[in-house]
C-alpha cells in the first residue's frame, strides 16, 4: 500500500515509517525539514509542509491508500492536533481516502470505556496538569469521531524510547494492566492496526506487556 505519514522525523514516527518500509509498503512522508528523516529516506517520497498546510495535505494523500500518524504532543503549539485532524479530514475526503490510524493517549476519555480505578486516577491528574495539550488531544477524538472516515485513534500510557518487542496487549475499551510501551512497539501496533483493520471507529489502549 502507497502509505501517506505524519509525524515522520520524530522518535516514533522514524520507527513507524521503518516499520511500513519492512513491512513492503510505499511511504510517502510529510517534514517540515526533510533533513531529519533517517534510515530509508531515500525509499520514501517527501512532501514538504507543515501539518496544518491544507496545500501540503492535499500533495501528501493524493493517491494513498491510508493515512497513519505519529504526530506527537508539543507544548509550543497548544492546537496542533485538533488544527491538523480539521484539516486532515477534509484533505482525506478530498482524495477519497478513507482510513486513518493515530496516536493519542491514554490520559483521554471516550465514551464506552472501561478505566481501572487507579487508570481512572492517573486520568484525573494527567487532565488537571496536562492543559491545552490534553484539551487539544480530546478535541482531536472529537473531530474525528464527528467524521464518517473509518479512523483509530491508538491511546499508549507512558512512552519509553526502545524496540519492538513483540509483546503488545491492547484493548477496546479496558485499561492495559502495563503502564508503559516501547516506542517501537508502538509503532509496529499502528501498522498492525492498519493491515488488519483493527479497532476502526475506536479508541484502543495498547502497552507493551510485562
Amino acid at each position: 500500500m502507497n502509505i501517506a505519514v505524519l509525524g515522520a522525523t520524530g522518535r516514533t514516527g522514524v520507527l513507524l515509517v521503518h516499520e511500513l518500509l519492512t513491512r513492503g509498503h510505499h511511504v510517502t512522508a510529510l517534514a517540515r525539514d526533510p533533513d531529519k528523516l533517517r534510515g530509508g529516506a531515500e525509499r520514501v517520497t517527501i512532501v514538504t509542509g507543515d501539518s496544518r498546510d491544507r496545500a501540503a495535505l492535499a500533495r501528501l494523500v493524493g493517491g494513498a491508500s491510508a493515512v497513519v500518524s505519529a504526530l506527537g504532543p508539543t507544548a509550543r503549539e497548544a492546537s496542533l492536533h485538533t488544527e491538523t485532524a480539521r484539516a486532515l479530514v477534509d484533505a482525506m475526503h478530498a482524495a477519497g481516502v478513507r482510513r486513518f490510524v493515530g496516536v493519542s493517549g491514554a490520559g483521554i476519555d471516550v465514551p464506552g470505556d472501561q478505566k481501572t480505578a487507579s487508570a481512572r486516577t492517573i486520568s484525573t491528574i494527567i487532565q488537571r496538569v496536562g492543559g491545552a495539550v490534553v484539551r487539544d488531544k480530546s478535541a482531536e477524538y472529537d473531530v474525528f469521531a464527528g467524521s464518517d472516515l473509518d479512523w483509530t485513534l491508538v491511546r499508549p500510557p507512558r512512552l519509553q524510547d526502545g524496540a519492538a518487542t513483540g509483546r503488545i496487549e491492547h484493548d477496546g475499551h479496558r485499561s492495559t494492566r502495563s503502564t508503559r510501551i516501547t516506542r517501537g512497539d508502538l509503532a509496529a501496533f499502528l501498522v498492525d492496526a492498519l493491515e488488519q483493520d483493527l479497532y476502526v471507529r475506536g479508541a484502543p489502549f495498547v502497552a507493551t506487556a510485562r
